[in-house]
């Protein structure tokens, strides 16, 4: 049978069924700039409150970013973990460059046993400003390509967790593609419907016959009424990560592009958690 791409059909079908992510860079410190709290958790008094206030909004997981000015991640999850009793927890995503394969292997197994199999690992080749976060912790960056080999070396030592690779670049994608449970587009928020159908042939013609089986993942930067001031001068009016609208209309539209390209798994920015919860409760499990 032969297979379509994305941009050749109306509809495609899935196996997966919605689920929701909310994405937290918590702040280490009060004093981090108004940026930086704009995308942390906002007003919520502690973290231990705000895993409980997603579990309680329906979110599958919460997921820790990881930043030098933000919690550790593999912390927090845990923290996470211990004070909510369905919510899965994560990393969205691990710079593979600040660890060694060995050192994510032994905290992940350790998330593992101590959530009861809720952890789940996200890994990346490092975003914008992790080459200082490297220099600040004394240890090297490297080249793009011996990042994606440590992010293979990486995947290759955990064991039986649940994994994910943000990927935007075809060798990462390739790599992705061949190892990864979900796969975390590496699209910008302002990218159009039309980008974003490009990027998901570009991992059709990679992935073969895996395509269908991979869980695909897309971060939404804000969700709700209308975004912010800061989110628009950040990341744009609109895009595939900028999703406004009433309620049913944001799940109309998670809903065809599920339809059409795939995507099953959203996570949002936790600041924008209590807004989009309406869509949450529509879609998830779906």
């Amino acid at each position: 049978m032969c297979r379509a791409r994305p941009s050749d059909i109306v509809e495609r079908m899935t196996d997966h069924p919605f689920r929701f992510g909310a994405v937290s860079a918590f702040p280490r410190s009060a004093r981090l700039g108004r940026h930086d709290a704009a995308d942390s958790a906002g007003s919520a008094p502690s973290w231990p409150e705000l895993a409980r206030r997603a579990e309680s909004l329906g979110y599958a997981t919460l997921l820790v970013p990881d930043t030098l000015g933000t919690l550790s991640p593999f912390t927090a999850a845990a923290v996470a973990a211990t004070a909510t009793t369905t919510l899965r927890v994560g990393t969205f995503v691990l710079n593979a460059a600040l660890r060694t394969p060995e050192a994510v292997a032994w905290d992940t197994g350790t998330l593992r046993t101590l959530t009861g199999g809720r952890f789940e690992l996200g890994l990346g080749a490092g975003r914008p400003g992790a080459e200082q976060d490297a220099a600040a912790l004394g240890v090297d960056f490297g080249t793009p390509g011996r990042r994606i080999e440590r992010v293979s070396q990486t995947i290759d030592a955990v064991k039986d967790v649940r994994v994910m690779v943000a990927a935007a670049g075809p060798r990462l994608l390739r790599l992705a593609s061949e190892k990864a449970d979900t796969i975390a587009l590496g699209v910008p928020p302002h990218h159009t419907e039309e980008q974003l159908t490009a990027k998901l042939d570009e991992l059709y013609e990679l992935a073969g016959d895996r395509f269908n089986g991979l869980e695909l993942n897309l971060n939404l930067a804000c969700a709700g009424g209308e975004p912010p001031e800061w989110a628009v001068s950040r990341f744009g009016s609109s895009g595939v990560g900028i999703l406004t609208g009433s309620p049913q209309e944001m799940a109309d539209t998670l809903r065809r592009r599920r339809d059409r390209l795939g995507i099953s798994y959203v996570s949002v920015n936790a600041q924008f958690m209590d807004a989009f919860a309406p869509v949450v409760e529509k879609l998830a499990g779906t």
